[in-house]
């Protein structure tokens, strides 16, 4: 190769190199390589017909959790909702799913009730025991009954807790860990969603 064009060449990887490492970077954990979704496809609380394929065009963040949940859950949906207010008229570009891991008390009435205290653009997911446990299973989800604290009735639910995102072609791209801040969710739902 002749010495000009070694140095254009070279000069054009440096560039390349540069512009990979000065791309920002998700806040969450990533899922590297990505990986399809898996589908989900049930009826949602509000009792439409419900893919997650339908929402392709739209980063999703999925939530595993139940509307007896005493801290987390109730947690995790206020800071999602911030989120959403946070990205104003982006908003749209988000869909948040909440998918119950107590199908036994989480009826799609009472699912519905409860994330309108949060956010009224919240779909959420409930089914037969069977069905969300091949859904948990499908996303490496795990939930525990336990009987509750003395002196309170029925039991509680032991799961995990972290928050799924899926990016505009359907692909598993990030797992945040609960307890982060809505600004780190309005700077990976903003860089997903210009990809």
């Amino acid at each position: 190769m002749k010495p000009a064009l070694k140095r254009v060449v070279l000069g054009a990887a440096l560039l390349l190199a540069a512009a990979v490492q000065a791309a920002p970077a998700l806040k969450s954990g990533s899922f590297s390589p990505p990986r399809a979704a898996p589908e989900i496809a049930l009826t949602s609380a509000d009792g439409r017909d419900f893919r997650l394929s339908a929402l392709r065009g739209k980063v999703v963040v999925l939530e595993f959790g139940f509307t007896h949940c005493p801290a987390v859950c109730p947690a995790s949906l206020a800071m999602l909702a911030q989120a959403r207010q946070k990205l104003g008229p982006q908003a749209e570009r988000l869909q948040v799913v909440f998918i119950s891991v107590d199908p036994e008390r989480d009826t799609a009435a009472r699912l519905k009730r409860y994330l309108a205290q949060f956010d009224k653009s919240f779909i959420g997911l409930t089914g037969t025991p069977e069905q969300m446990a091949a859904i948990r299973k499908d996303y490496g989800i795990t939930a525990t009954r336990f009987p509750a604290p003395a002196g309170q009735d029925g039991y509680q639910m032991g799961h995990s807790s972290y928050l799924y995102f899926i990016d505009k072609k359907g692909m598993l791209r990030a797992l945040m860990p609960f307890g982060r801040p809505a600004d780190e969710m309005v700077h990976d739902v903003n860089l997903l969603a210009a990809e």
